[in-house]
């Protein structure tokens, strides 16, 4: 099993959300995450004073899948959060040792 977390734009949540029903992920976990990278923020005019956002908003996406659909989901993520401008963001991808349902007490495959 691989554990894949994505850090997107919050705008491309719903298209990423989407291109991963449509690869048959059926569940995801979703945080509000601020951060930054090669973009270093911004600056911004709020009542006349200029001041700098040095964390932008950004969502977090992880999902857990058998190893053999990892690429598939990894394709789906890069294609739906793809804007081609900087801060589209990162894809990580790490193995699962152990899952377990806690309802059924299901483990590792039948738990996904």
């Amino acid at each position: 099993m691989k554990k894949i977390e994505a850090i997107i734009k919050p705008f491309k949540l719903d298209e990423v959300k989407e291109a991963l029903h449509e690869v048959g992920v059926t569940g995801i976990t979703v945080t509000e995450a601020k951060g930054f990278g090669r973009q270093k923020g911004h600056t911004e005019l709020y009542r006349g004073a200029e001041y700098v956002v040095d964390f932008l908003p950004k969502v977090k996406l992880e999902v857990i899948v058998t190893a053999d659909m990892a690429e598939r989901v990894i394709e789906a993520i890069a294609g739906a959060a793809q804007t081609g401008r900087i801060g589209d963001g990162k894809i990580f991808v790490s193995p699962i040792e152990t899952a377990v349902r806690i309802r059924t007490g299901e483990r590792d495959a039948d738990a996904v």
